[in-house]
Formats: C-alpha cells, structure tokens, sequence
C-alpha cells in the first residue's frame, strides 16, 4: 500500500467528516431553492417513493443512492459561506485560516451553483495552495556533522521520529549517530537503542538524571571524531508552560554552540495532530526558546481534524518535512500537499 493510500485510510475519519458536511451544506440549501421539475407537477403527484425520502430527511435516500448532495447545487452565497467555515473551524482549521480559505474559494465564484463535488475539488485546491511553500524535505548541508535537535511536548513521537529519521539517513547512505538526551525516561532510552540496532546506528546514553546539555556535548564530540553526517539529538518531552524545563532546553542550545556556533542546523518540532489547536501555541513558545526551523507532524492516523495542519502552515509558514500515520518505518514520509489535501476532503486522485 502506498504511503498516499495509507494516509487517506488512515485519515478516513477526517474525509468523512468533511465530506458528510460539505454534503449536507449543499443539500440544506438545495432544498430551499425551488426545483423546476417539482415546481410543473401537478399538486398531489409526488411519487410516494420521494415523498418517503423527504420525510426521512433525505438520510436514507443518499444512503440509497437517491436524493444526493453530488447532484444538486447550491448557490455560493454568505449563508453558505459561513456553514463553510464554521465546517473548517470544526476540523480544527482555526478562525482565521478558515475565513482566509473560504474567501478564496468565493473569489470570482461568489452568486454562482456548485455541487458538493465542485466545493470539495475547490477546497483540495486551496488547502494545497496554503500548503505548498511549505512542503520542504529537511535540507542536508555538507558540514559535518549536521546537527539535528529534536523538541517536542511529552508523547508528541519525538523518539519513533528520530528511529525513523535515522533509519532512513543510514538507507541513504549516511552516517548518523544518535544522542539520547531524554535522560529523565528510561523508557525513551531503550526506544532509541531498540532503532539504533535496528538501523545500525550507535546510540549514546548518559546515567539517568544526567545532565542532557553535557551528553549533546560529548556526543558532538564524538560525531566530529568519527566524522558522521549527521547527528540526531533526542530532548525530553517539554510542556511549554513549564519555564523550568524550557530554560533547560535553551541550555542546550548554549551548550552545543560552544562546540559549533551554528549548531544546531536543524531544530524540528515534532507535534502530534490530536493536539488540535494547541499545537499552534507549541510552535510559538518552541520557536522563541529554540529556533525551530522545521516540522513533523504525527500521528494523523489518530485524529478526525488533519486541519490544523493548514492552519500551521497558513500562520507560521515553517517548512513541513515530514508527516506520521504509524509506527512503522514506512509511516514517516515526505509532505506531499496535493496528496495530504485530497486524503484531507476525501478527493478521489
């Protein structure tokens, strides 16, 4: 199975979603406006096949394939367009990217009839163009090594993303090393040694309770001795609102900047989508304390609002590298705008 096809199972919940709503908005109009066959019947002729249909609210007839949303139309006017973003807003597009979208769509279209097929290419359309300056693989520079801090809030994925990552550098060709820097969880330890063997990457640990800043330290030393490609270091999990273990993050910072004073090169947030809007506020405290250049966006598979996403993209304009469906190898992949958008709205490709 492809990773597309796998993303737009996985994200079954959130094109359903979207899908049934964009349906149901055009339907709800559709019906107000007069239907020219209905409106030349004589009173009292209304099959009584159709007559059940309205009077079951026209449910079971889209569920029978009768009286459905894709063949009626409904004029794009501001009661549609507000049914629309408060659709958006729903699938955790946020406020200000929902109205952006929706006056988008409007432009040029606005007193015009589109089915519920035309409004969900348009909207794959616009979620695409919100998405594209984004989509950007992590840049590999030739200096040696490449720094690469990972950050995130607890249970974002940040130690499966540096498993992966690592796995897919070394399949590349490089050389990685990998510096487990969450040393209050020993259980994130032994993840990251669990991927090291798998990918044959050495994983370097410190005592539990050490003091991560001091093994990011003498594990650059070590890269720059072994001249390996890149270096990924793992970070704890961080709450934002805890200036504590933010300070201590910037500590690291500092710390690997007395070994390079342009490390680190690549600072990704890893941010998991069944946060919703929180995830914004994520990337507003990460990127003061720690310069984020780059985001990876898990666990998809677990969430009906693949939204935030686009409104990530729409406020920040951080490059997107990459995105997470699963556990498995195969489950990180490249951010692909066109194919995240149609799984997104359920767009058959």
């Amino acid at each position: 199975m492809s990773f597309f096809s796998k993303l737009k199972k996985k994200l079954l919940k959130s094109s359903s979603k979207l899908g049934e709503g964009l349906e149901a908005i055009v339907e709800e109009g559709a019906d107000q406006q007069p239907v020219d066959s209905a409106a030349d019947a004589p009173q009292g002729t209304v099959p009584a096949e159709q007559a059940s249909d309205q009077a079951k609210g026209g449910v079971f007839g889209r569920l029978l394939g009768r009286d459905s949303a894709e063949n009626k139309k409904r004029v794009l006017d501001d009661a549609m367009l507000e049914s629309l973003e408060e659709l958006l807003i729903s699938a955790d597009m946020g406020v200000d990217t929902a109205l952006r979208v929706t006056a988008n769509m409007a432009e040029g279209r606005f007193g015009k009839k589109m089915d519920a097929g035309e409004i969900r290419r348009l909207l794959a359309d616009e979620i695409a163009r919100i998405m594209e300056p984004v989509a950007k693989p992590m840049p590999l520079y030739s200096r040696r090594p490449q720094v690469v801090l990972v950050v995130g809030v607890n249970g974002s994925g940040k130690t499966t993303t540096i498993g992966k990552l690592a796995s897919q550098f070394v399949d590349a060709g490089k050389s990685v090393i990998i510096a487990a820097g969450d040393t209050f969880r020993a259980a994130a330890v032994e993840q990251l040694q669990v991927w090291g063997e798998r990918a044959g990457v050495p994983v370097m640990t410190a005592p539990e309770g050490s003091d991560p800043a001091s093994l990011a330290f003498d594990a650059m030393t070590r890269a720059e001795a072994e001249g390996a490609d890149l270096l990924l270091i793992d970070t704890a999990g961080r709450l934002q609102n805890r200036a504590d273990l933010m300070e201590e993050l910037a500590k690291i910072v500092r710390v690997i900047r007395k070994k390079d004073e342009t490390a680190p090169h690549n600072t990704l947030l890893v941010l998991d989508a069944t946060t919703g809007q929180n995830a914004l506020s994520q990337v507003e405290i990460f990127q003061q304390v720690a310069d984020v250049t780059g985001l990876v966006m898990t666990k998809l598979d677990g969430t009906a609002k693949g939204g935030v996403l686009v409104a990530l993209a729409d406020r920040f304009g951080l490059p997107i590298h990459a995105i997470g469906v699963g556990e498995q190898i195969d489950d990180l992949a490249p951010f692909d705008p066109r194919e995240f958008a149609a799984a997104l709205t359920g767009l058959e490709t």
